[in-house]
């Protein structure tokens, strides 16, 4: 693994605001995802599982891997970019690997390259089910892999 990257902006305080917190609306705040470690360029967040997000067929649909893909993708950005800009995710491409049908669902998002203007982030996503549920063992194991791209947009004069 090569070094880890430095920035030329952090913004600890930034990472205080959204640490723990649920959001109030938008579909983050639907699934409940919840940042639970920032530091510069790495970000983790998850939710839980619910009823309510659960098929049919008994897994939740990769759209909700998916939302949270993007949602982390664009957060990890905030703190190391030049105040008042924003991230806007430009494209990723996800790969997911097995089902979830209870438990939690975590993604740690790392910044992997970062210019003025983009951003190369890798997401690795893990459903961790605690050993109440899994009958005595608690299981984490990886779900997806997604790798995006986010654009740097410069606040306007």
């Amino acid at each position: 693994m090569s070094e880890a990257l430095t920035f030329e902006h952090f913004d600890q305080a930034w990472t205080e605001k959204v640490l723990g917190k649920r959001g109030k609306k938008g579909i983050d705040a639907y699934l409940g995802i919840v940042a639970t470690e920032f530091s510069a360029g790495r970000l983790v967040a998850g939710f839980d599982v619910t009823d309510e997000i659960v098929t049919m067929i008994g897994n939740i649909h990769g759209g909700c891997i998916s939302a949270l893909v993007d949602h982390v993708l664009g957060v990890v950005m905030y703190p190391v970019m030049p105040p008042r800009s924003w991230a806007a995710t430009t494209e990723f491409k996800i790969n997911l690997l097995a089902p979830v049908t209870n438990g939690r669902v975590e993604a740690t998002a790392q910044i992997i390259s970062m210019s003025k203007r983009l951003a190369v982030i890798r997401i690795d996503v893990e459903n961790i089910v605690a050993a109440e549920e899994e009958g005595g063992e608690a299981r984490r194991r990886l779900v997806a892999v997604a790798q995006g791209t986010s654009t740097i947009v410069a606040p306007r004069s």
